[in-house]
């Protein structure tokens, strides 16, 4: 009730300001609740924004109005330009200082922003948006691996591995692959779209694809990646795609494990404080 009435004031007063302007209409920001577009015969529409932590409120202002303007002069409504008024707005806040937004950050918030998130994809979907993504110079990153129980040595490879080049795509290992592994028989622990969901919720991951072969040698030549990334456990035992990589001009990077954390270990503890109850 208060916030309808406070948006019911809010817009008697800016569109009685827009009409003493002779305004088409009045952009009114509201910081983490977003904007309100009124007009002057006192018709509103609110436009939400992804909630954000504000490091800096330098320049968001700035970068709200010069959105506005590069949409409505590309063409864009008003009702169009404000979502991405709020965008370029909330991308300058999360960061220090008055800097500039790029159009490639506003085009990954519009595809992979919370609102609609969606980082799960077949081959054939991924690869059309890699090769979208590489003709704007981006470097494809790939890594995989059955990710059963997600613990901090898997996110600190992962925060490396998107470190490496533009973007971050995980092959992930289907139920049916993990089965073919050698592994203990209740492996996995977790179905694939669990597994795929947790991943997916990491920052550092920007696609997951799922893979039902035992290896990733396949995946590895339709993604063709600029970078491939391993453990640093499979120094010297022969990186599955990594003679199709280099043959293409790319690179294979090995980072260094977390000690302490690997999923058979948390398996055996686990069972271990089971077993002792």
């Amino acid at each position: 009730m208060g916030r309808a009435l406070a948006d019911e004031e809010l817009d008697s007063q800016a569109a009685a300001l827009a009409k003493r302007l002779e305004l088409d209409a009045l952009i009114v920001t509201l910081g983490r609740d977003g904007a309100r577009l009124v007009r002057p015969d006192g018709s509103a529409e609110h436009f939400t924004t992804r909630p954000r932590a504000v490091y800096d409120n330098t320049g968001a202002g700035d970068a709200v109005l010069a959105m506005v303007a590069v949409a409505v002069a590309a063409g864009a409504k008003l009702e169009q330009a404000v979502p991405l008024a709020n965008i370029a707005g909330g991308l300058e806040v999360s960061k220090f200082g008055c800097v500039p937004i790029t159009r490639d950050e506003i085009v990954n918030e519009l595809r992979h922003g919370r609102a609609g998130r969606r980082k799960t994809h077949g081959v054939a979907e991924l690869v059309a948006e890699l090769n979208a993504r590489r003709a704007r110079g981006e470097t494809v990153v790939f890594t995989n691996g059955c990710f059963d129980l997600l613990h901090p040595g898997h996110v600190e490879l992962l925060e490396q591995a998107k470190s490496l080049g533009s973007l971050l795509v995980v092959g992930l290992n289907s139920d049916a692959s993990v089965k073919t592994l050698n592994k203990s028989g209740d492996r996995p622990v977790r179905q694939q779209q669990d597994r795929a969901h947790m991943l997916a919720a990491l920052e550092a991951v920007d696609y997951v694809v799922l893979f039902d072969e035992p290896d990733p040698g396949g995946l590895i030549e339709q993604v063709a990646p600029d970078v491939l990334v391993k453990g640093s456990d499979w120094a010297g035992k022969g990186v599955v795609g990594q003679e199709f990589v280099e043959s293409r001009g790319g690179r294979v990077h090995l980072i260094d494990l977390v000690e302490g954390y690997s999923t058979s270990g948390e398996l055996e503890r686990i069972r271990a404080n089971s077993e002792s109850r």
